[in-house]
């Protein structure tokens, strides 16, 4: 796990500035928190400087980036991890390739030797990767399979210039960086800005499963992996069970390969209690497991991470939160997450992170179940809003929806009627766009009164929400619930889930691996009919069936819980000064991209309890904290 970066003349035969080497060296020392155990710098040609930083995991002697082959003919630098590296090591020794080191990294170099650019077809892991091959006189790079590992690049002035992090370009004298008024739109209405896309007009992210070759001139992008489209035919679930649980095992076993030490994220869910007893099966020594809990009881989850912990016999490190601590903290991690990214759970995983860390180096989770196997409540409020829009309208109208406007409101982690709300927002949407519609922060309608800009012709919801149209429809012969699933993968894993555990995580120097994001788990996963993961409103139904001896019955029976805190509550209370700091009208004004009047209402509105306006203002915060650092 570490930190790239690099730049690369469009045109080999023009050699790079004479101070190249200084401008890669500020990108990879402003990440050095990606990489402590080592940095390096390669002037590959006249045309090519990569830049590395590193964490040291495998072959901690003999792993050094960035790396040249035997023949002084490719050199590549590589943030990740190849987890079937050993397999193709013994493939491609078979076939007369002679290894210097044990790392992963030269495998990479040994497989392209082999295979060319289809040597992604064979790499199995999460990563991010840039290799110059000087016989071809070509620059060659790739992006792992759910862009567990980020790619930022942006090409100007004649060059292709590369980094883990979007704030390293920066670092380099000369480069423009626009804002893009439509990626400000899209952030509020998805809370993230949706790949390939940045805040910068300038700025791209390569697309996960991509490829790319800058070759005579040429910057060109390819696909090398589709997820597959899922069945419609009926499976023996007995036999899917084992095949399940085979894979599984494979998976946690394969990512255990560490020659520093190694834990696992524990919530007391399902997906890290599977993987907990998975390792618990592998591991010669008590596993060590970590987690965050919360004072405030309706946020805690803690006491359900002690029972897997003890059903496994790991050696467990639980650090509690008080309010006043995780709010304090919140505005810093916010700021350090590189791009601007509206999830506030970042907080307790930042910590989480951070206590990891202080034991380990490296931390297994259970990260992408939840999207492929139909872990959360969305996919449920999916399935009933079909249902719903077939009860007659005079029903919904006249009764069914007055009732749910005049439920209960809460701060906790369960708001009745600010629930029934997004529910009966969503189902009124196309089926496209239901599932981000129970996510969105800011409606079209919403944008339409916040935004000062007066060109809003953007906010057509085909071409605000075009992402979540495209993955839909990418699936045209799959059921809507199938679609709605891939617009999940698609779109809140990539650029919020994967982006937060991996921002978090390294911060502190910790290395995060994935399981259920193993490539031959989550195609096996995606192929098997809905029915194996929706049951009626039994979500996870096929998994949880294949690990229900291993699992405690308290765990396999609860109820999913997301890791959230009280933010509803913290606005009107802690973190209420720094909200009318950042979206007060002094500040505003000055940008010059809101309506001052319509924050001072949501702001008040929030505040008297009439509404709870907490994603929203969060996500106008969490702009307002990243404007700030970035570009004021």
């Amino acid at each position: 796990m570490c930190g790239i970066a690099g730049i690369a003349s469009l045109n080999p035969s023009e050699p790079l500035p004479g101070n190249v080497s200084d401008s890669v060296t500020a990108m990879t020392d402003a990440m050095a928190y990606r990489g402590p155990n080592g940095s390096g710098i390669e002037l590959a040609a006249r045309s090519v400087c990569l830049g590395h930083r590193r964490l040291s995991i495998i072959d901690l002697s003999g792993g050094a980036q960035p790396m040249w082959d035997a023949s002084g003919s490719l050199c590549v630098t590589f943030n990740g991890e190849i987890y079937n590296f050993p397999e193709i090591r013994t493939e491609l020794e078979a076939q007369g390739a002679v290894f210097r080191t044990s790392s992963d990294t030269e495998v990479i170099l040994e497989s392209y030797k082999v295979w060319g650019a289809d040597c992604l077809k064979h790499l199995d892991g999460m990563f991010a990767f840039v290799l110059w091959d000087a016989a071809r006189q070509r620059l060659f790079g790739a992006r792992d399979r759910f862009g567990k590992k980020p790619f930022f690049y942006t090409i100007q002035n004649g060059c292709f210039h590369f980094a883990s992090e979007l704030s390293c370009l920066k670092k380099i004298p000369d480069l423009q960086f626009t804002m893009d008024d439509t990626a400000l739109m899209r952030y509020l209405a998805y809370q993230y800005v949706p790949c390939p896309h940045t805040m910068f007009k300038e700025v791209v992210q390569l697309q996960p499963a991509h490829g790319f070759l800058l070759e005579n001139s040429q910057f060109t992008t390819f696909r090398y992996w589709e997820l597959p489209v899922c069945s419609s035919e009926p499976v023996d679930e007995k036999e899917a069970c084992e095949e399940l649980e085979r894979l599984m095992r494979r998976a946690v076993q394969s990512r255990m390969i560490s020659d520093v030490p190694l834990g696992v994220f524990l919530s007391g869910g399902i997906d890290s209690s599977i993987v907990t007893g998975l390792m618990a099966d592998y591991s010669e020594t008590p596993v060590k497991s970590f987690s965050i809990g919360f004072e405030e009881a309706s946020f805690d989850e803690s006491s359900y991470a002690r029972i897997v912990s003890e059903a496994f016999s790991t050696t467990h490190t639980e650090r509690v939160l008080r309010a006043e601590e995780c709010a304090d903290l919140l505005p810093d991690i916010v700021s350090s997450m590189d791009v601007p990214m509206a999830d506030a759970s970042v907080a307790p995983q930042w910590l989480l992170a951070k206590t990891t860390r202080e034991h380990v180096t490296v931390a297994l989770g259970g990260d992408g179940s939840d999207e492929l196997w139909c872990g959360y409540e969305h996919y449920i409020g999916f399935d009933l809003a079909e249902r719903y829009n077939k009860v007659p309208g005079f029903l919904r109208r006249g009764l069914i929806e007055p009732i749910c406007h005049h439920l209960p409101a809460s701060s906790g982690y369960i708001n009745p009627r600010l629930a029934t709300e997004t529910f009966l927002r969503a189902a009124a949407q196309p089926a496209w766009l239901r599932i981000q519609s129970m996510l969105t922060a800011f409606s079209p309608e919403m944008q339409h009164e916040l935004l000062a800009k007066e060109d809003k012709s953007f906010l057509e919801k085909e071409r605000l929400y075009a992402p979540s149209h495209e993955a839909y429809y990418q699936w045209p012969e799959a059921s809507a619930l199938d679609r709605a699933s891939n617009t999940y993968v698609r779109g809140f894993l990539l650029d919020d889930i994967l982006v937060k555990v991996d921002r978090c995580s390294m911060l502190n120097s910790l290395e995060v691996r994935a399981p259920f994001l193993d490539t031959k788990v989550a195609e096996f996963t995606a192929r098997l009919p809905m029915s194996c993961k929706l049951k009626g409103f039994k979500r996870k139904y096929l998994l949880k069936k294949a690990f229900a001896g291993l699992l405690p019955q308290k765990i396999l029976h609860r109820n999913k819980r997301g890791f959230q805190i009280p933010v509803a509550q913290w606005l009107r209370g802690r973190l209420r000064p720094l909200m009318e700091d950042l979206l007060g009208a002094g500040f505003v004004e000055k940008q010059g991209f809101f309506n001052p009047a319509v924050l001072r209402r949501m702001m008040d509105d929030h505040i008297s309890g009439r509404k709870d306006l907490r994603v929203p203002l969060w996500t106008l915060m969490v702009f307002q904290l990243w404007w700030r650092k970035n570009v004021q």
